[in-house]
């Protein structure tokens, strides 16, 4: 099948490459050049495992090509709008106007016979008001949710843990959904599970979804605080609850807690929208999940400078990742850069670490240092702050560490660390929520 898509961030570029792999001729749509020029020499802008293979393969099968052209989407059946919905400048809100963009670009192409699929993340109401933007075309709309997470994006593409239509009502809704279970169908036939659904239960799954996860785990770091004051252990605590089929253990890993391009603003969209809605009572307890949430970016500060005798002033700092999470060069809103900044702006002399998030995050914050060799950035450490649990820093060897660094002060800010073998080795640890 001939399919666009527009938009070749970290959402369309992955779906782009996917789509190929599964046989489809693709063309990614994109207006930045450096960014077309890369894809189409088979080089990620970004860090995701598993993309480079895709993107060289679908080019020497010849499905797959990137432009900035948009006239070229009239060549496509099915059309996937992937851009990104930014939160507005000083509100909590979404901002669909990359979207809206999109739509707008589209129409000039569009036939009856045309299906559109929206995979941005968008407040409820987004799809139906779309909709009526291409009526005139005689184009059919369908919302289909992206669940992908950084660093597991090509899987999670191509072995979703479940599919989700949002569809309109009447023929053109059956036709766009036949249509996509052709785009899908080697997905379909591995037994994906699949729901079709109206607009705005599609539209509300992903938000709904990221709400959920960041209560469970702003919920395991509230219960961190608590263990902090009464002398708990908080990892114990949550293998303990886990244990329970209706909890579970996942995402109940008590830490530096979450940021990155989803979750921080996806639940401050949600709230915004149930505002507009009249709801915003219905999701008033989010307010506090984000509170708690950037109250341990705070909480990881007071605990480094507790552990270096209550000041940073002229102290070597070393912050072990950049990135918002492992396996990904994404800092947007990552706690380990805020903490970097919170301890620098309080007279510590700090160095940055991270396997892939360097450049980026140098971008962002030019004030700070960074090194990408993490033994040079341990040496003559005097605290060292564990920020983004990559695999290299979790495996680090305690003696080997504490031969180069100045102080044997060692923060887990993700408690992934064994407190027993580093204390053993002579280091002082500490942790969020562990005695």
């Amino acid at each position: 099948m001939r399919i666009s898509v527009i938009g070749c961030g970290y959402l369309g570029a992955v779906h782009a490459a996917a789509m190929a792999s599964l046989g489809h001729d693709v063309v990614g749509i994109d207006v930045d050049e450096d960014k077309i020029a890369a894809l189409n020499a088979g080089r990620p802008p970004f860090f995701e495992p598993g993309l480079g293979d895709l993107l060289i393969r679908g080019r020497e099968r010849g499905g797959l090509e990137f432009t900035s052209d948009v006239s070229r989407v009239s060549e496509a059946e099915v059309h996937f709008v992937c851009v990104g919905t930014p939160q507005k400048p000083g509100e909590f809100a979404a901002d669909v106007t990359y979207v809206d963009a999109a739509f707008e670009s589209l129409v000039p192409h569009l036939t009856s016979s045309s299906v559109v699929v929206g995979k941005s993340t968008v407040p409820v109401g987004t799809a139906q008001r779309l909709a009526v933007v291409l009526a005139e075309s005689g184009a059919a709309v369908m919302w289909n949710p992206e669940f992908l997470r950084e660093g597991h994006a090509v899987d999670d593409t191509l072995h979703p843990n479940r599919l989700v239509y949002g569809v309109g009502t009447g023929a053109d809704g059956q036709r766009a959904a036949d249509v996509l279970d052709a785009v899908y169908e080697t997905i379909l036939a591995d037994g994906t599970p699949r729901m079709i659904t109206d607009y705005a239960t599609a539209e509300l799954v992903k938000t709904a979804a990221n709400s959920f996860l960041a209560t469970k785990i702003s919920f395991i770091n509230a219960m961190a605080e608590l263990c902090e004051a009464s002398g708990a252990d908080v990892t114990l605590l949550a293998d303990a609850i886990g244990m329970d089929d209706r909890i579970g253990r996942k995402f109940l890993n008590a830490g530096l807690g979450f940021g990155g391009g989803c979750l921080p603003k996806d639940i401050r969209a949600f709230m915004a929208r149930a505002g507009e809605l009249g709801a915003d009572q219905a999701v008033a307890f989010l307010k506090e999940i984000d509170a708690i949430n950037m109250r341990r970016r705070v909480r990881m500060v007071d605990i480094a400078r507790e552990a270096l005798d209550g000041s940073f002033i002229g102290k070597r700092i070393t912050i072990l990742g950049a990135a918002f999470k492992p396996d990904s060069d994404d800092v947007r809103d990552s706690p380990a850069l805020a903490v970097a900044r919170l301890i620098a702006t309080q007279g510590g002399v700090v160095t940055v670490t991270d396997p892939e998030a360097i450049e980026n995050a140098s971008r962002m914050f030019p004030e700070l240092r960074f090194v990408a060799d993490t033994a040079e950035a341990l040496t003559g450490a005097d605290a060292v702050l564990l920020l983004t649990e990559w695999n290299e820093y979790r495996n680090l060897d305690p003696q080997e560490t504490a031969s180069v660094v100045a102080g044997k002060v060692l923060v887990d800010g993700r408690n992934v660390l064994d407190p027993v073998v580093w204390r053993d080795a002579g280091w002082t640890y500490r942790a969020l929520g562990r005695p």
